[in-house]
């Protein structure tokens, strides 16, 4: 089994479909096949699994997904995104959960799996973005 789609719920449809662009992800799909029903898909550069929102296709609230994305290097696609105009937190070392565990800055020897910032779509739903330069064994 290959995880290759992500379904999140959001409130406007084009105001995403904007977002999505503007975060350099490819559009792969945008239809209609029936009436109360939209489909949008996007897929990151480099990616095997794409995100899917629309009309009609989920009863999750709006803002209550939450996504992880793999980098090779946390700064670079930190400054890429804020350069593009995405609000993003500041890269932080230590654990994702809680917050208050959270240290300032990339972790101080790029461990990997140990670096992290996060962002929101319009809606609210969250992308943790984490360093990995060296996977787990088993791991592509």
């Amino acid at each position: 089994m290959n995880l290759e789609v992500e379904i999140i719920p959001v409130a406007d449809v084009e105001r995403s479909k904007e977002f999505y662009e503007r975060l350099g992800w490819r559009l792969d799909d945008d239809v209609a096949p029936a009436n109360d029903v939209r489909i949008v898909q996007f897929t990151p550069p480099g990616s095997g699994c794409s995100v899917t929102f629309g009309k009609g296709i989920t009863a999750a609230a709006p803002g209550s997904a939450a996504g992880g994305l793999i980098v090779s290097d946390i700064e670079t696609a930190h400054d890429e995104l804020v350069g593009r105009g995405i609000e993003a937190s500041e890269v932080w070392h230590g654990p994702p959960f809680p917050s208050e565990a959270r240290l300032r800055g990339p972790d101080p020897k790029r461990t990997s799996y140990g670096s992290f910032f996060s962002f929101n779509d319009p809606d609210g739903n969250t992308w943790l973005v984490q360093e990995v330069t060296t996977r787990l064994p088993g791991r592509t």
